[in-house]
């Protein structure tokens, strides 16, 4: 048996003459004449012989080892039924592109001529404008920043009544403010102004969370990292029965659904989904009667 495999069942005996298989001490030597006495007893006439009990073992490969000889273990990957019809349904009402994240999204909000490490900090900025916020009043704060040349020294060099007057009335503007200040400085002093490449020191930042992360991943840095839940995706997923069992936060949303949703579409489903629930799927009052899925989502089925 190899190294390499953990044993699942083992035997109910060993034999007293068997050596240990990873080393060790010997076993303790039995005199030849007990050996012999206990070898007529087993084979005396007229005395039935005990049956071996046979047992099936089950071996399981560690880590990073493999064995031919093993036979794999099966895990059965869960994933929603119908999936792949509620997708395509949900990509022909967003093949207009007409949702205002289509046209007002991150990817909408820098400057394309300014320098590549400041188009990062503008798309890394616009994020985190946009939490509890609509796209038009994230859009209409961007403008009004970049007006003023939006750079790290730019908005180190603004008052803190000034940054929240260009920036109002985003959602929780006040906070922001100071999250702003407080990540640019950051950013200033280790970065040297432009932003981090993964999402562990993204979301080490103030006022930067795992979506933001996500998102910045992907539009400034062109990796994507992970699949970016808001609350429209969330709510949505939840709807659709796109995860296992209810979540009840966009992050327990995220490592639901990448636990099965394939990783070529990770890229795709936020702005898919964001869409979605901005046109049809609305938080309150879901326009059901005109989506595409409506034989198909379980939620509408009980409306």
């Amino acid at each position: 048996m190899s190294a390499g495999l953990r044993m699942l069942t083992r035997s109910r005996s060993r034999s007293p003459r068997t050596r240990p298989r990873g080393g060790g001490e010997e076993p303790a030597s039995i005199p030849r004449r007990e050996v012999a006495a206990e070898g007529r007893k087993k084979h005396r006439p007229g005395k039935c012989q005990q049956k071996t009990q046979r047992l099936h073992v089950a071996y399981e490969a560690l880590d990073g080892e493999k064995d031919e000889g093993a036979e794999p273990l099966k895990v059965s990957a869960w994933e929603p039924q119908g999936w792949q019809q509620q997708l395509a349904n949900i990509r022909t009402m967003r093949s207009k592109k007409d949702a205002p994240v289509d046209q007002l999204g991150a990817e909408h909000c820098y400057d394309p001529s300014a320098p590549p490490k400041v188009r990062r900090y503008q798309v890394l900025l616009s994020l985190m404008l946009s939490s509890q916020t609509k796209d038009q009043v994230t859009a209409g704060a961007m403008q009004r920043l970049r007006a003023r040349g939006l750079t790290v020294d730019s908005i180190l060099q603004t008052d803190d009544s000034t940054l929240g007057e260009l920036i109002y009335p985003v959602g929780f503007w006040r906070s922001k403010v100071k999250f702003i200040k407080q990540t640019s400085a950051i950013l200033q002093q280790h970065y040297d102004g432009d932003i981090p490449a993964s999402v562990a020191e993204l979301v080490a930042l103030p006022g930067v969370g795992p979506k933001m992360a996500h998102l910045a991943m992907a539009v400034a840095w062109g990796t994507i990292s992970g699949i970016a839940v808001d609350t429209h995706v969330h709510r949505i997923a939840n709807r659709l029965r796109w995860t296992q069992r209810p979540t009840k936060s966009p992050e327990a949303t995220r490592a639901a659904l990448e636990e099965w949703l394939p990783r070529e579409l990770w890229s795709e489903i936020n702005g898919l989904l964001v869409g979605f629930g901005q046109q049809t799927c609305l938080p309150v009052h879901p326009r059901c009667q005109a989506c595409l899925n409506q034989a198909l989502c379980p939620t509408a089925q009980g409306l």
